[in-house]
């Protein structure tokens, strides 16, 4: 209990007032966010820019708190366009991934997107006659899958090998061409994503000095190579769900700045992390249905499930769990290890497996941290009509919103 916000917890306690049924809730602590992403913001070298990718959690409270924050926003569909124009504070943003619609794009021109980020040939010449068609000149990042050393791979490769994503290296050149032929588009930089959940500084280390290495090849490919300034380097960095040691982002920024100021002629370095920057604010609690041995196996069959609550699933990992308690724990109260599950009918509904946990009673609330990214909003809801589960946004100084 002493491992969660009071605010958190109280918020349990309120929801428990609100209805009936057991429980099961996300909580978010915008507090925590914003603390966080102050901290992150303060160590970024002189010339890097931050933007949230809002994909890892895109709801209009942890916008609206990141908001004034950040230099901008990653958005990735037209629908996510849509929630920018609802947050409060108006911010640049930027637009990436395959597959874009016309309509998207369209979309993005008439908001006056900062950059679009062009992922294949195809998309040049699309984005050249809808620019044309809005009578806009639109700054583009060419997004390259380059030629990458193994040693700088992640557990999710984003580029390096075969992938939808980006223009092959080999490739770039007949890119910028097309670029600078284009009468309505303009080319301000590249972007390389090419790792994501990496919690290995050194290799994140070792990964931009091999992109600054190749900056000034890249930019040369241009008949204008003056008017090329900025270096997307995506994200990817990466949460440790498993233990407390959590991916050394001073060391990170403090290496870059290093590197920067090495360069004669340095760009605009500007990263695009979500997970990194959400994921620390999310609780999902749930409450303790049933308990029951199987083959010698302990099981909690809880409240919601993997529904809601994709992530342990998706990252194939047993997720920390924290147990809330009903009443004081005795001191005759046993230590075993449960496996918790949800509610849906299929054995792939696990959040944790053998985790330790004492005294757990039926009615008493587990809850699991680093829930606030690419947790219920990559989730398959619907599954057995379920009801959704609240949402809940919470502050310090009492204000809460439930959605």
């Amino acid at each position: 209990m002493d491992k969660l916000p009071a605010t958190v917890v109280a918020a349990i306690d309120q929801a428990h007032a609100r209805q009936e049924d057991p429980l099961a809730l996300f909580i978010y602590d915008l507090d925590a966010l914003q603390r966080h992403v102050t901290q992150v913001m303060a160590a970024l070298p002189e010339g890097v820019e931050l933007y949230y990718a809002i994909k890892a959690n895109s709801e209009p409270q942890i916008l609206a708190t990141l908001a004034p924050l950040v230099h901008g926003f990653e958005i990735s569909s037209g629908g996510e366009i849509d929630r920018l124009q609802a947050c409060p504070t108006r911010k640049p943003f930027i637009f990436s991934g395959p597959g874009k619609l016309d309509s998207d794009l369209r979309a993005a021109l008439q908001h006056q997107v900062e950059a679009i980020h062009i992922e294949s040939l195809n998309e040049i010449v699309r984005l050249q006659r809808l620019a044309l068609e809005a009578g806009r000149v639109q700054d583009v990042l060419l997004r390259i899958n380059p030629e990458l050393p193994s040693p700088l791979s992640s557990k999710l490769a984003m580029a390096g090998t075969a992938t939808p994503f980006g223009i092959d290296e080999s490739e770039l050149a007949r890119a910028v061409s097309g670029v600078d032929n284009a009468s309505h588009l303009r080319l301000k930089g590249f972007h390389v994503h090419a790792m994501s959940h990496q919690l290995q500084v050194e290799r994140h280390e070792q990964l931009l000095d091999l992109f600054l290495q190749r900056w000034p090849q890249w930019k040369a490919l241009s008949a204008d190579p003056a008017a090329i300034t900025h270096l997307n380097v995506g994200g990817g960095l990466g949460v440790n769900y498993l233990g407390p040691q959590q991916f050394d982002w001073q060391r990170l920024c403090a290496h870059l700045g290093r590197s920067l100021a090495a360069c004669a002629d340095a760009p605009v370095v500007r990263f695009e992390p979500g997970r990194f920057i959400s994921a620390f604010c999310g609780y999902y609690a749930i409450e303790v249905l049933d308990s029951k041995t199987s083959h010698g196996k302990h099981f909690l069959v809880c409240r919601g499930g993997t529904h809601q609550f994709r992530l342990p699933v998706a990252q194939g990992h047993d997720h920390p769990v924290i147990h809330l308690p009903r009443h004081r724990l005795t001191p005759a109260a046993t230590r075993q290890d449960w496996t918790v599950v949800g509610q849906l009918c299929t054995p792939k509904d696990v959040l944790s497996r053998d985790c330790p946990l004492t005294g757990v009673e039926i009615g008493d609330m587990l809850v699991l941290p680093l829930a606030g990214a690419y947790g219920y909003n990559i989730s398959h809801a619907d599954f057995l009509c379920h009801p959704r589960p609240p949402q809940v946004f919470v502050q310090e100084a009492g204000v809460a919103s439930w959605g």
